[in-house]
C-alpha cells in the first residue's frame, strides 16, 4: 500500500480500536483459540469480533459483559447459498447473539448481470436483520472489474444494507486503496465501508482509514494496537 498522510497524531486509540473487527474465521481455530481471541478483543477494546457461525453463542457468552460486539458471516465465503438459507443463517446467528452480519453477495449472479436477483437476495437478509443487527455486504472485489464494483455498491445501498465490504479474505486478493476510494465515492454517506484482507500493520490501517474505510477486518489486532501505543506513549 502507498504511504498515507494520516498519522497516529491524527487519531485516538478509541478511533483506531473502533475500526477493528477482530477476525476469528479460520477453519482450523480451536475453541480455546477462539476464546483467547475474544478475550484479546475485549482487552484491546475493539469494536467487534467476527466469528464462525457455529461459535456465535460461545463467543456471545464470553463477551456478555464486554462492549465488544459479536458478529458473524452469512453464506461465507462464496455467497452462493439460496436466499432462504441466508435468511435462516441470519435468524439463527441473531438468536445466538450476533449483532453484526457480514454476508457475501451472490458473486455469480452479479457477474451474470442478474442485478435484481442480487439486490433481492441482499434485501431479504437486511429485512431479517432490521433493528436487530447491522448488515455488511462483501463484494469480493478480486473477481470484479471497477464497473461491477460500482454496480454492486449501488445494489447494496438500494437493498438497505449498512456497509459495503471489500473481501472475504479467501480470494486471491483483498482490500486495495483504489477499491476503497471507489466504494466510498459510489455509496452515499449513509453507507459505510469495510476493508478486509491484507491490513496487517498500523500504517496499513491508517491508510485504509484515510481511503474511506470505517471498519477493518484484522487478525493482527494486538500488533497494530501495541504499535499505536508504542508510538504515542499511550
Amino acid at each position: 500500500m502507498e504511504p498515507q498522510s494520516l498519522s497516529v497524531a491524527d487519531v485516538t486509540y478509541e478511533q483506531i480500536a473502533g475500526t477493528i473487527d477482530h477476525s476469528l474465521l479460520r477453519p482450523e481455530l480451536t475453541l480455546e483459540e477462539v476464546a483467547a481471541g475474544c478475550r484479546l478483543a475485549d482487552q484491546y477494546r475493539v469494536v467487534s469480533v467476527c466469528v464462525r457461525p457455529a461459535d456465535v453463542a460461545f463467543c456471545a457468552d464470553i463477551l456478555q459483559d464486554s462492549e465488544t460486539a459479536v458478529g458473524t458471516v452469512i453464506s461465507f465465503p462464496h455467497g452462493d447459498s439460496t436466499t432462504a438459507v441466508k435468511v435462516f443463517e441470519a435468524d439463527r446467528a441473531m438468536a445466538d447473539g450476533a449483532v453484526e452480519l457480514d454476508m457475501v453477495l451472490n458473486i455469480g449472479w452479479l457477474l451474470s448481470g442478474e442485478f435484481e436477483r442480487v439486490e433481492d437476495d441482499i434485501r431479504a437478509v437486511v429485512e431479517a436483520a432490521r433493528d436487530k443487527a447491522i448488515v455488511k455486504v462483501i463484494l469480493e472485489n478480486a473477481y470484479l472489474d471497477d464497473e461491477q464494483k460500482v454496480a454492486a455498491c449501488r445494489l447494496v445501498e438500494a437493498a438497505g444494507a449498512d456497509y459495503v465490504k471489500t473481501s472475504t479474505g479467501y480470494a486471491p486478493s483483498g482490500a486495495t486503496l483504489d477499491d476503497l476510494r471507489l466504494m466510498r465515492a459510489t455509496v452515499s454517506p449513509a453507507v459505510k465501508v469495510k476493508a478486509a484482507h491484507g491490513v496487517r500493520t498500523l500504517d496499513a490501517l491508517l491508510a485504509v482509514m484515510e481511503a474511506g474505510a470505517d471498519r477493518c477486518g484484522a487478525t493482527r489486532t494486538s500488533t497494530m494496537l501495541d504499535d499505536y501505543r508504542a508510538r504515542t506513549g499511550g
